[in-house]
């Protein structure tokens, strides 16, 4: 195929669940994927389910601990030079320690792989995005970060660290990391918009409380329901052209009034920028 008018995505978090679910889908529609997992098994099996299910083998794997962004950047290296042109990067991956851990760069974990990862990897790959343009980048949010705020004092959990209480803010961080990203990237082609999947039974729910558990594994949608609004977002001509939004499920919403200030979006980005 004429790598111009191949179409590339790119998938953190895709050896389960929501990611692994988007990966089929964009796989079924004849894209090339580049699957970003942390462990090199987890991230072959995958590959290989994606492979069995729709008969792609344009099937890529990075390995990438996106706690460490010495690692990201490594990793961004390889994809810009793997990839010339990409055309959707998908932020999903995310952790939820049931105890508060850092990393050994220092940073607690959760502000490290749920947000900083996105923040800096997205950076990192702009030039191969912007030589896709149209081009998008989808960052999987939260309808948690509708009860979140964002402390610059408690920011890693530095005076107190409850799991999903870090993980809705975490979820906020998400959007206005989102909203920035599309003020300053306007005008260029690349896109962004962030989502709520929705209430999904997925693995990244072991650490929350017994009742969260038991609601998500009984009131809680597929892993491929809700996986839908980020194929749809990454694939759809509906949404081409839209920035700077806030998606539940597959439908538009206003996200939280939090997460609409610029002037902490701002403050997180050139935080954001500093730690990185």
């Amino acid at each position: 195929m004429n790598p111009t008018s191949e179409k590339i995505a790119v998938i953190t978090g895709a050896t389960s669940g929501l990611g692994l679910e988007t990966a089929k889908a964009v796989a079924q529609a004849g894209w090339r994927i580049g699957f970003v997992a942390r462990n090199r098994d987890r991230g072959e099996a995958a590959r290989n389910i994606v492979f069995r299910e729709t008969g792609s083998d344009r099937l890529d794997l990075w390995i990438c601990d996106l706690s460490s962004p010495d690692q990201i950047r490594r990793l961004a290296g390889e994809i810009r030079s793997a990839y010339p042109r990409l055309n959707v990067l998908v932020n999903n991956a995310a952790v939820v320690p049931a105890v508060r851990t850092m990393t050994a760069d220092g940073l607690e974990t959760q502000f490290a792989v749920n947000h900083l990862a996105y923040f800096l990897l997205t950076n990192l790959l702009l030039d191969p995005l912007r030589a896709a343009a149209p081009s998008r980048v989808v960052n999987v949010s939260s309808g948690l970060h509708e009860r979140a705020a964002l402390d610059f004092e408690n920011l890693q959990g530095e005076k107190s660290y409850k799991p999903m209480t870090q993980y809705g803010a975490m979820k906020l961080a998400n959007v206005l990391f989102t909203y920035e990203l599309a003020r300053r990237l306007e005008g260029s082609g690349v896109t962004a918009v962030a989502l709520s999947p929705g209430f999904t039974a997925t693995g990244l729910g072991r650490n929350f409380s017994p009742g969260m558990r038991w609601a998500m594994k009984v009131l809680g949608k597929r892993a491929d329901q809700g996986a839908a609004g980020i194929v749809r977002l990454a694939l759809s001509p509906e949404v081409e052209g839209m920035t700077g939004r806030y998606f539940r499920g597959l439908k538009e919403v206003r996200s939280s009034r939090a997460s609409l200030d610029p002037e902490t979006a701002r403050r997180l980005w050139e935080l954001s920028a500093r730690l990185t």
